[in-house]
């Protein structure tokens, strides 16, 4: 069901059922469209939103940061 270099990660569900979230892992974005595009037109809304895990996001961060206080 999921193309090659799309990875199930996990999900989980909202207590009254109103939406599903599905975490994946691809290495393009062309992998979720593909697997989203197999799915049955039945009415769902489908958002892509990317993310990082919080150490990864400081990391890209902090140079940054050092740079606005160096700066002052």
């Amino acid at each position: 069901m999921f193309p090659d270099g799309l990875k199930y990660i996990d999900s989980w569900v909202e207590p009254n059922f109103s939406r599903c979230f599905q975490l994946m892992d691809a290495t393009t974005l062309r992998l979720l469209q593909q697997w989203i595009l197999q799915w049955p037109r039945i009415g769902h809304d489908i958002e892509i939103v990317r993310w990082f895990p919080a150490r990864k996001r400081a990391e890209i961060v902090a140079p940054l940061l050092d740079n606005l206080s160096d700066n002052s």
